[in-house]
């Protein structure tokens, strides 16, 4: 415990001022900032026309039907109150389950704060202010991504809030594939004086770049048309474009050309597959890749790129996951961005998206306050493993894929719901613009910020909360997106990481003779995996059994008090068509198990390691320490059973 804690560097005592805390520590900071801005905001209420006179009288609250419905109103919120105490609590260092911890404090009283105004930011016309913040969300994520971020640069990025990272990834399938068809719709259109392809296939394989430059062209050479004949162009390529034909008819016309396929590791989220389906691609063209190690197997994505090249079908994209949803595993990004330019050489081009839903903000640790990248060297003095050569260049190669989704509900310690999605150039977002005259009233162009006003036309939803994004902007305002203001948190939870992978190692030696104690692969991020067996048992079922009943002690039971329940975890399988036969092989055989490739997945426990007082300086407690011993305490119980 004390070497534990003697190998820390001394208490951030700044992080303290940024969360409620375990034992609500910090409530006096957030009632003061909430009644403060409460009042705040009945001032401005009475002093927008302050001779106005109240609509509700001052008597009125004591008449009878006034009180009744002001008791129900109590009665109700009682009663809520009383059943939110079953939640999970994620805000204590004894959850170490999901994807959740507690909420970074000034992103939680701007939300509150912005509620009350009720910004809807689909349009400036109803939240002129928010729609702002939430571009500027999208620039700050941008900037940590290493995109351009510059308004006034023509190739700077553009990025929006969404409801979470499946809908951040609709965004990236619908850009990609808008802009994929855009060029066979020049064609198709017969446009005069522009470079377009020679064929079909050709004018689906342009790259990101060529297909940005020929929109700039296609525009400027409307801009030099009369009005009449500028209508009757945009016209003609609106009738061909595949947006306005749909995907049968637009295929149809152009039979040269096939469904194009999305390959992903086949540790992707499974929003993959509903976006394939969503859009109408399929998911039969969704081609999902093996994995070495879990993570993307870098020889199978260039097999599989290889056998559609020679097949003549299209790839719309190749996807890249920054942290998997169930192992936190990061994808050689750089790999797949290099087998890109290897297809390039071939005539064969497609997007890169990375889903960084879970993993996006532990970019904070390697960006430097200038906008720089850190050197692995640098980075690791701060570490006892982090970050292995392939994490570093994984996180390096992110400036320059097209397009990356991040959720700040997740590593960004944010409210529920609050993903994010950020393409590397905005000029892009032109083809999915959606007029509605009722809501958008003419853009500027020029004017990077008053051009995306109507925001609503180029994203997937319409009406969307403008107090997340308040929440979003204030949070990335009071700790800026580098390594020595918001990375100061997930610095923290990588370490207590890393002494969690080095006591889980210790355990598994310690429970020898109690418990067979494995961590399958190596943590990556802030989830570390842990397979238990059993001693001496062979049988799969038995050890999947076990781990349901010691599951079933760490798992919230809305029927039983939550202090009877001394942490909080998750768990996952590992399914031998996801890790792969031979992976499947060596961790069964490790556990002591008859492997086992058509039974059921082995079962095992998912910590993800968020919370920032796992190792309670103050108070030297080590949270990891109670949770093994606990562990081993509730294991050799239930292995008695």
């Amino acid at each position: 415990m004390d070497e534990t804690f003697a190998a820390l560097p001394p208490r951030d005592h700044g992080l303290d001022a940024c969360f409620l805390g375990p034992y609500g520590e910090n409530a006096h900071l957030l009632e003061k900032l909430v009644v403060e801005f409460l009042r705040d905001h009945v001032y401005w209420r009475r002093n927008f026309h302050p001779d106005d006179p109240p609509a509700i009288a001052t008597t009125t609250a004591y008449q009878p039907d006034y009180l009744a419905v002001e008791s129900r109103i109590r009665r109700e919120l009682h009663q809520l109150s009383a059943q939110l105490k079953k939640s999970v609590p994620f805000h204590s260092p004894r959850y170490i389950g999901h994807m959740a911890s507690d909420l970074l404090l000034p992103g939680l009283a701007a939300q509150m704060l912005a509620l009350p105004y009720n910004p809807n930011n689909v349009t400036d016309e109803v939240a002129p202010v928010t729609i702002e913040m939430e571009l500027k969300v999208g620039l700050q994520l941008a900037r940590m991504l290493g995109f351009s971020h510059d308004p006034t640069q023509a190739d700077c990025a553009f990025g929006h809030l969404t409801s979470g990272g499946t809908v951040a990834n609709y965004q990236a399938l619908r850009l990609a594939l808008a802009m994929k068809a855009f060029p066979v719709a020049l064609r198709a259109a017969g446009v005069p004086e522009l470079a377009l392809p020679d064929d079909d296939w050709q004018a689906f394989n342009l790259s990101g770049e060529a297909v940005i430059d020929l929109l700039g062209q296609w525009q400027k050479w409307l801009a030099q048309l009369d009005a009449t004949a500028r209508a009757q162009w945009r016209e003609r390529v609106r009738t061909q474009r595949l947006e306005e034909r749909g995907l049968v008819d637009f295929f149809a016309a152009h039979p040269s050309l096939r469904l194009p396929h999305v390959l992903a590791p086949i540790t992707a989220h499974y929003s993959w597959s509903k976006g394939m389906k969503l859009l109408g691609l399929g998911r039969a063209q969704l081609d999902l890749i093996p994995t070495r190690g879990m993570r993307l197997d870098v020889d199978a994505l260039n097999d599989r790129l290889q056998h559609l090249l020679r097949e003549r079908i299209p790839v719309l994209m190749a996807v890249a996951v920054l942290g998997s949803t169930e192992y936190g595993t990061i994808d050689p990004v750089d790999a797949v961005l290099d087998a890109r330019q290897a297809c390039r050489a071939q005539g064969m081009d497609f997007a890169v998206h990375v889903d960084a839903a879970w993993g996006g903000y532990l970019t904070t640790i390697f960006r430097k306050p200038d906008g720089g990248f850190r050197a692995r060297d640098e980075v690791a003095a701060e570490f006892i493993y982090f970050p292995s050569p392939p994490i570093h260049r994984a996180f390096a190669a992110l400036a320059d894929t097209d397009s990356v989704t991040v959720d700040p509900h997740k590593l960004g310690y944010l409210p529920f719901g609050s993903g994010a999605f950020v393409c590397r150039d905005h000029r892009a977002m032109a083809l999915l613009a959606e007029r509605a005259d009722y809501v958008f009233h003419g853009d500027s162009p020029d004017d990077y910020f008053a051009h995306y006003r109507g925001l609503g036309q180029f994203i997937p939803e319409g009406s969307k909360p403008g107090a997340a994004a308040a929440g979003v902007y204030v949070a990335h305002r009071v700790l800026p997106l580098d390594h020595s203001q918001f990375g100061r948190l997930p610095r923290a939870t990588v370490r207590a990481t890393e002494i969690f992978y080095e006591r889980a190692l210790r355990f598994a030696e310690e429970q020898t003779e109690q418990l067979t104690v494995r961590v399958p692969f190596e943590p990556d991020s802030n989830l570390v995996c842990l397979a238990i067996n059993p001693p001496g048992n062979p049988s799969l079922a038995r050890a999947n059994a076990f781990m349901q009943r010691l599951y079933a002690a760490m798992r919230a039971d809305p029927q039983q008090p939550l202090q009877t329940r001394e942490f909080f975890g998750s768990v996952t399988t590992l399914r031998p068509e996801l890790v792969g036969a031979d992976e499947t092989r060596r961790i069964h055989a490790s556990l002591g198990l008859e492997p086992d490739l058509e039974g059921e997945p082995l079962m095992v426990l998912r910590h993800t390691l968020m919370n920032p007082y796992l190792l309670d300086q103050e108070n030297g407690i080590s949270y990891i320490e109670r949770y093994f011993e606990f562990l081993a305490r509730c294991g050799a119980q239930l292995a008695r059973c």
